[in-house]
């Protein structure tokens, strides 16, 4: 893992970025300690269609307490 300070990142961020797209992590210091990370970002190899089916059986079971979304606006009307 490669380590540049604040002013060089912010000199050099098109070259750092470069290097982070081809895989390598860059922490960036300021006065010396660590105050970022620059990292290649995880791919999801996962289709539009799978996240919403996770997402939707994610909230099965979720329920609101036996009250209406029109009663919690209402609720939160009153103040």
């Amino acid at each position: 893992m490669k380590t540049v300070g604040a002013y060089e990142a912010k000199t050099h961020l098109p070259r750092l970025l470069d290097e982070v797209a081809a895989g390598e992590s860059i922490t960036i210091t300021k006065h010396g300690a660590p105050v970022a990370m620059l990292v290649p970002v995880q791919r999801s190899r996962r289709t539009p269609a799978e996240v919403v089916d996770s997402i939707r059986e994610a909230r099965k079971g979720s329920t609101l307490g036996g009250l209406t979304i029109r009663e919690l606006i209402d609720e939160g009307r009153r103040y």
